[in-house]
């Protein structure tokens, strides 16, 4: 199995974690505890990003106290990759690092960090898996300086598509439908839907796709002749009419977006005895109307939501309605807070 967090060991005494998932659209934090026995949910917010970031950002550390934070990257600036070398040890890997990321990494060695785990040692002809990541150091340095200014320690940066994974290793993982199985995590934000394959447990492929629930509302505000605003109030409308109409208007947007994980699955299959035999979705806009459905149509897969905190318990004072329609959008910032 791959190195997840060893979570048995800060299990032993009370440890606080905090998330902090800095979207386009909005910045998701999640803050747990974890006692003795039990991971436990402290605090969490959804606020919506704006024009003055450092603003909304104080108001979440300043509203939660909050000193230290885990955060992640994705998009254009981070990568992953999955690859295959020949065995060595970790000090080994560490020391070929930047001979062997450059060739799989479409930019200038010296402008990215790089990071690298060694996932399974037990290949035939004596190799090895590895997950390599790279980010933009420009890109991370502003990051970073934005959170210094409002004098918050960042512990560990991460990539969105492992949090993701992160997060579902630990709620999902003990479950007999789910061990040794090929699955598929969909994460659709709102300018960006995150996708992954897991092969028994152990990441497989990561890969980021430029669609997310911006483009739906883009498309329904197109085809149903109202201001971008209003369609996205129609996203999260209950009414039948309303949605019928929004899922017929997003169908066009759905079908690329099911294009591009078919290609990925297409590509992953092409390597491998398996086949991906399930997704479990998140992110808000997977919870549009018809979204799930059309999905599972479009790619002949079963299609299910999933629940980031399946094995994470509420402190009392949580708002647990507000939680339950909030939960498919902190996924990122659960897997965030796990790491320790």
């Amino acid at each position: 199995m791959p190195e997840f967090p060893n979570f048995k060991k800060f299990l032993s005494k009370e440890k606080i974690s905090v998330g902090l998932n800095i979207g386009v659209s909005s910045i998701k934090m999640v803050r747990l505890v974890f006692a003795k026995d039990a991971v436990k949910l402290s605090a969490f917010c959804v606020e919506e990003n704006q024009i003055d970031q450092d603003a909304v950002l104080k108001k979440i550390v300043q509203a939660n106290s909050i000193k230290k934070i885990n955060i992640s990257v994705s998009g254009q600036q981070a990568i992953t990759r999955y690859i295959e070398l020949p065995r060595m040890n970790a000090g080994e890997l560490r020391q070929s690092l930047k001979f062997e990321a450059q060739k799989h990494i479409p930019f200038p060695i010296a402008e990215v960090n790089l990071d690298a785990c060694i996932l399974r040692s037990d290949l035939p002809d004596n190799k090895m898996k590895v997950l390599l990541a790279a980010v933009k150091k420009d890109s991370l340095s502003q990051r970073l300086k934005l959170l210094s200014g409002l004098d918050l320690e960042v512990g560990v940066v991460d990539v969105d598509s492992l949090a993701l994974m992160n997060a579902f290793e630990f709620n999902y993982a003990q479950e007999e439908n789910i061990k040794n199985r090929t699955l598929a995590l969909l994460n659709i934000g709102s300018s960006t839907s995150n996708l992954n394959i897991m092969d028994s447990g152990y990441p497989a492929l990561s890969r980021d796709i430029n669609i997310g629930g911006n483009n739906f509302t883009q498309r329904a505000s197109d085809v149903l002749g109202v201001d971008f605003k209003t369609a996205e109030l129609m996203k999260v409308a209950q009414e039948k009419v309303k949605a019928d109409k929004l899922a017929m208007a997003i169908e066009p947007v759905l079908a690329k977006l099911a294009q591009e994980v078919r290609t990925s699955f297409d590509f992953f299959e092409s390597r491998s005895v398996t086949s991906v035999e399930k997704i479990f979705l998140s992110g808000g806009a997977s919870l549009m109307a018809g979204v799930k459905e059309s999905l599972a149509n479009l790619l002949g897969l079963e299609v299910v939501n999933w629940d980031p905190f399946k094995r994470i318990s509420a402190v009392e004072g949580i708002e647990q309605e507000k939680l339950k329609g909030l939960s498919s959008q902190l996924a990122v910032a659960v897997g965030l807070a796990l790491r320790q």
